[in-house]
């Protein structure tokens, strides 16, 4: 008889006998507690103080030099500001910089053969004019050394326009764009690494241009130099990097806008022009260290690390350094504060940081790695020695130091205010499972795409280059690169409000999940010695000098 107990017992035969593939996959979880997030979307979304944060940086303070009076006044706010939020260990770093410098007022104008006001930026750490300067103009467009020739002996009085005058060219993409899914899907490719011993020597050289062409300026008796915007649409930069003690320019300098500098250099075709230039910009020495900010929420276990995000302070000051870096520097800021409202009981520590020096070379971040993280030798060349950090970021062997093994990831942001569409992983190929998981609660917000290409350029590089776990996140672009970066167009108009906070709840989140994972996020291999790419390759000839 078929009992009761009979079906009993089939059935469980029967289940023990199927095979483990009908078990359902295990569903991937969320590191920590799930529901952080939901209360993290609160805090960001309805309760956000992110715009607050950006416009004080951008419209009280402004464009923010390093070592500059604006500079000073950011480092003070934003340290009381994470005081106030609750982070502990709110503290600053410093490491030698160079001079501060501002502008308090500059006028450029045309005087002949026809009184025009002409749009003009002094060039980064040039001299005042010490009142209006005026003098005739001759163009010299000058690229490398071997130009100086030509010009021996005919610039002495003059006013310098030392770009070539490039002709005006049609726009090549839309001034405001938004990625789509098949522009984010083409950056979903690794690309290998490359290693040419040549190309150190060039950057050397294009570095050394600069400073040459001043001290050639000053021996043959100019009174000043003007450069070219390399941006069309009237928009200046100013960009300038004599910033160290010692080493800052002789002459005065201005930036014009492109379409006043091709005027000029038509007019000076046909006959005499002469400019007046008044300057009046100061430089700051009373401390030349600069100062990179801390602040942390602390872990539960001392031995577990930490994880770290930033985005520099410093900018450039033709704006007000809205979208680069104030946008990066109030989302970090933000992050931190949604993260000590909420309670947030971390594994590890949470550290927080806004960089100096970015702007000059990544002068901040380096700072950090040469202190806590790894040391790389430094040039036996004195010459080459006296260079900025960057130039020795390919330099063997690395020497790591104790404090390497705590950094178990680094989040950065500084692609201006566009709202967050995934992360670059630096081909780091182990994190990109892990990277999907974390960024797939946020699919509905745009940002869940994980990509394999690098990306360069700012404060996480000098950590990527050791093999740690730094990373990049993908932003839409907007009109970063087409009109605002570095320009007098980066103001707070130029931001998204609804970008930043989406930006705020994704970073806030990511650091929740790398603090309490399991595991630390895995690493690349430390680097050594790469061999040359391509052995066979002969040099171009016509890059000599």
């Amino acid at each position: 008889m078929f009992t009761k107990r009979c079906v009993f017992l089939a059935c469980f035969l029967l289940s023990a006998s199927l095979p483990a593939a009908v078990t359902a996959p295990k569903a991937p979880t969320f590191p920590g507690e799930p529901i952080t997030i939901n209360r993290i979307a609160d805090a960001g979304f309805n309760h956000s103080e992110v715009l607050l944060t950006a416009a004080y940086l951008a419209d009280e303070i402004g464009g923010r030099m390093t070592n500059s009076p604006a500079m000073r006044k950011a480092e003070r706010w934003t340290q009381d500001k994470f005081t106030g939020w609750g982070l502990k260990d709110v503290r600053t770093e410093a490491f030698d910089f160079g001079r501060g410098w501002w502008i308090e007022s500059s006028h450029a104008r045309m005087i002949a053969p026809r009184p025009l006001e002409l749009r003009a930026i002094p060039i980064a750490w040039t001299p005042a004019t010490n009142g209006v300067l005026s003098a005739p103009v001759i163009v010299a467009p000058m690229a490398k050394e071997s130009d100086f020739d030509e010009w021996k002996g005919k610039l002495a009085g003059k006013i310098v326009l030392v770009t070539w005058p490039a002709p005006p060219k049609d726009d090549g993409e839309a001034p405001f764009q938004r990625l789509t899914d098949a522009e984010i899907a083409k950056l979903d490719k690794y690309e290998q690494p490359t290693f040419d011993p040549a190309q150190r020597q060039k950057r050397i050289e294009r570095y050394r241009f600069r400073p040459n062409l001043d001290a050639f300026l000053a021996r043959e008796g100019a009174v000043a130099l003007v450069q070219m915007s390399r941006t069309e649409g009237r928009l200046v930069h100013g960009e300038g990097y004599g910033y160290r003690v010692g080493k800052t320019p002789q002459l005065p300098g201005i930036e014009l806008a492109a379409e006043d500098y091709r005027r000029l250099a038509r007019l000076a075709k046909r006959g005499e022009v002469r400019l007046e230039i008044d300057n009046r910009v100061h430089f700051e020495d009373a401390d030349h260290n600069a100062y990179n900010i801390f602040a942390e929420i602390p872990g539960s276990d001392p031995r577990a690390g930490y994880v770290m995000a930033g985005a520099h302070l410093d900018s450039w000051v033709a704006g007000d350094g809205a979208a680069d870096n104030g946008a990066g520097s109030a989302v970090v800021m933000e992050a931190a504060r949604i993260l000590a409202s909420i309670g947030v009981k971390p594994k590890r520590t949470i550290r927080f940081v806004l960089w100096a020096g970015e702007e000059e070379g990544l002068l901040g971040s380096n700072a950090f790695v040469e202190s806590h993280l790894a040391h790389r030798p430094r040039p036996t060349d004195p010459d080459e020695a006296a260079l900025p950090p960057y130039f020795s970021s390919d330099l063997y062997p690395v020497q790591t130091l104790p404090g390497f093994s705590d950094l178990d990831a680094y989040f950065n942001l500084d692609n201006g205010s566009g709202k967050i569409r995934g992360i670059y992983t630096e081909g780091n190929f182990a994190v990109v499972p892990l990277f999907r998981e974390w960024l797939a609660p946020f699919a509905s917000l745009g940002a869940s795409t994980v990509v394999a290409e690098p990306t360069g350029a700012t404060d996480h590089v000098f950590m990527s280059r050791l093999g740690l776990p730094a990373f990049q996140f993908i932003q839409d672009p907007l009109d970063y690169e087409t009109r605002v970066h570095h320009t007098d167009l980066d103001t707070f108009d130029h931001l998204r409000p609804q970008d930043l906070r989406q930006a705020s709840v994704v970073l806030a989140t990511v650091l929740v999940a790398a603090a309490n994972a399991e595991k630390a996020l895995p690493r690349r291999t430390l680097p050594t010695q790469p061999a040359v790419t391509d052995p066979f390759d002969y040099p171009d000839p016509s890059n000599r000098r």
